[in-house]
């Protein structure tokens, strides 16, 4: 059997990755070290096998009766607001002529609610929606021009904004449409819930 030879160059390299963490080990080794400090922290303080359990402060959206779904017309949005009268709870409703889309309720699953505030500086979206064959869209926003497809939940398209228009959650009984929820935060609000 005949013996390897190492340059000292290869035993260079190798003491160079004995010292040197890739990003897998690095994180395997930050996640072990993060485990065991918060199981010793948990365990250093007194009484914390006995820790009181509160019950979180769930605060539900209002269930709000926004349309009849016989009385909508196709690309005719009608405005309410939601879940409050407040700031920015500007939104409407619209049947969308078939095209289906995500969250969308109705028979033909093509009619949704939106806010009418831009997520980016909060310009107003009241008059912009648009369709075009089978794309159906909000904005352009005047302020800097931010367009969102109301088929994909409100995903931007084009323009200044990083977070989809929020959309509202809606459940169909009989003929009413009632506001249930939102997806996404409203601009201007910390919590879309007011106290």
């Amino acid at each position: 059997m005949s013996e390897l030879k190492t340059t000292d160059k290869d035993q260079s390299a190798l003491a160079h990755a004995k010292c040197i963490l890739n990003r897998r080990k690095f994180l395997m080794y930050s996640g072990g070290i993060a485990a065991a400090a918060s199981t010793v922290s948990i365990t250093l303080f007194d009484g914390t096998a006995q820790a009181e359990i509160r019950k979180a402060n769930v605060q539900g959206y209002p269930r709000k009766l926004i349309a009849k779904l016989s009385e909508l017309k196709d690309h005719q949005p009608v405005n309410f607001n939601y879940p409050d009268d407040g700031k920015n709870s500007q939104a409407m409703i619209v049947k969308m002529g078939n095209v289906q889309a995500g969250g969308g309720v109705g028979s033909q699953r093509d009619v949704v609610a939106f806010s009418y505030i831009c997520t980016h500086q909060g310009g107003p979206l009241q008059s912009t929606y648009k369709h075009v064959a089978d794309q159906r869209v909000m904005g352009q926003c005047p302020l800097h021009l931010s367009t969102y497809d109301l088929r994909r939940h409100g995903i931007i398209v084009s323009g200044q904004a990083y977070q989809s228009l929020p959309q509202l959650l809606l459940e169909v009984e009989g003929d009413d449409v009632y506001a249930v929820g939102i997806m996404g935060l409203l601009f201007g609000r910390q919590d879309n819930l007011i106290a």
